[in-house]
């Protein structure tokens, strides 16, 4: 995804970090529209999103999302994976639901963590 994808035609400042050379079978569909979710609600909430992706290990791919938003405290973080769940007023509270939907039928899962400096980090962990 290019930073002119929707997070960037959005006006937010969509950073890429992702080896060039890493591939995964993934449902390319499915997995564009579940980052592409997470990219949407990031940009919401925050000037500045990075998308970053790196193998893990032998047999995973880990691909985080941060913002420098306001965040999502942690004992509320469960609750916005739930459908119509959703901590912004113009949200459906879809899109995370979706997303993990998505990243779960591939194998992997979705979590939900503060970023380092600050903010939010949705961290996938996919199988390979």
């Amino acid at each position: 995804m290019s930073p002119r994808g929707p997070a960037g035609a959005a006006g937010a400042d969509v950073a890429l970090d992702v080896p060039e050379a890493l591939t995964l079978p993934l449902r390319a569909d499915a997995t564009r529209r579940a980052i592409t979710n997470l990219l949407d609600n990031a940009r919401r909430h925050a000037p500045h999103v990075v998308l970053a992706a790196a193998p893990q290990g032998q047999r995973g791919v880990q691909v985080t999302v941060d913002d420098d938003g306001p965040g999502i405290p942690p004992d509320q973080r469960e609750s916005v994976f739930r459908a119509f769940e959703s901590g912004a007023i113009d949200g459906t509270g879809l899109g995370l639901t979706i997303a993990r939907d998505i990243v779960r039928a591939h194998g992997g899962d979705i979590v939900l963590e503060d970023r380092p400096m600050g903010g939010l980090r949705a961290r996938i962990r996919l199988p390979v």
